[in-house]
């Protein structure tokens, strides 16, 4: 399997190459490679996709059973101010995969220089409340793009790891369709998934199976052992996701909570309004009050505009 990826993974760079010297578009091998697959059906589907389901009908249906073991799951955000939710909801989709899967492999976080400076490095009290050991992480944090992407192919490809996390800010100039697939064929080959988290970044297109959009929502009152809520509490941690990239027609949108303790999904119990810097603050209070004595604002400009006459 190894070495048919390998091979294909070859005449991709040999059709940019050609594409490139004819002068044609990239994005059109992108159309050729579906059309490819679209031709043989039988020989994709013979590969198999292993995939581990949340247990929710509506988001198990939308992702076609679940989260893929052998790709890759790209997770965005659009503000740098949502790194938290993110990144919190990152660490328990690894931590689900596994707990499901490869119990006794570690989940290798590669870090962004950029984005550590902006949401800091993972700290290990708040690792272990999404459901992960500090013993079971391991972090680098490489200067260079090209040294990310190399680390992470090569976690990847070694089949030693639980999965795989590559931490990215915006939409690199470096980082396109061609490196997206080459990670996407490595994950496919030897059946392990990589997460690319993706800081204050834009749709674009990618080989990922699903896009998620990732926000941070309002978290419910702890729930007693009797049912009932603790009032004036705080619960499990609540993520709103927005499934951007699917074989779904619209986008897909839910609230999901979190359990570390059991290491499972729940649907939000209650919607609520997400918390972003777009949205009013709750209680914003007084404003202060317009200076009696300030300057005047200067007059709005028109739009005729005053020729001379002609006599």
């Amino acid at each position: 399997m190894a070495a048919n990826a390998t091979a294909q993974e070859t005449i991709f760079a040999l059709r940019e190459q050609i594409a490139k010297m004819e002068g044609k578009p990239l994005p059109a091998l992108a159309a050729a490679q579906q059309a490819e697959i679209a031709v043989q059906p039988e020989k994709q589907k013979a590969k198999g996709e292993k995939r581990i389901p949340f247990s929710i009908p509506i988001l198990d249906d939308a992702m076609e059973g679940g989260i893929p073991l052998n790709g890759v799951t790209e997770i965005r955000t659009r503000l740098m101010g949502d790194a938290g939710a993110v990144n919190g909801f990152t660490l328990a989709l690894a931590a689900y995969v596994k707990a499901r899967e490869l119990a006794d492999a570690p989940v290798l976080w590669i870090g962004d220089v950029v984005s550590t400076l902006e949401a800091g490095a993972p700290y290990a009290p708040g690792i272990s409340r999404f459901g992960l050991q500090p013993k079971d992480m391991l972090y680098a944090s490489p200067r260079k793009l090209e040294d990310a992407l190399w680390l992470a192919e090569t976690a990847v490809g070694s089949g030693a790891l639980a999965a795989t996390i590559l931490e990215l800010r915006g939409n690199l100039k470096h980082f396109g369709l061609t490196e997206s697939r080459r990670l996407s064929l490595r994950a496919r080959a030897v059946g392990r998934p990589l997460f690319l988290m993706r800081h204050a970044g834009e749709e674009e297109a990618s080989s990922a199976s699903f896009r998620f959009l990732v926000e941070p929502a309002p978290a419910s009152e702890r729930r007693l052992t009797d049912g009932s809520l603790l009032g004036g509490s705080v619960g499990h941690p609540v993520f709103r996701l927005t499934l951007e990239k699917s074989r779904n027609p619209a986008p897909l949108s839910v609230l999901l909570e979190w359990n570390p303790n059991d290491r499972q999904f729940f649907l939000g119990r209650q919607a609520g309004e997400t918390f972003t810097h777009r949205n009013a603050p709750a209680h914003p209070g007084a404003r202060f009050p317009a200076s009696a004595d300030r300057q005047g604002r200067p007059p709005a400009v028109g739009h005729i505009v005053a020729f001379e006459r002609a006599s």
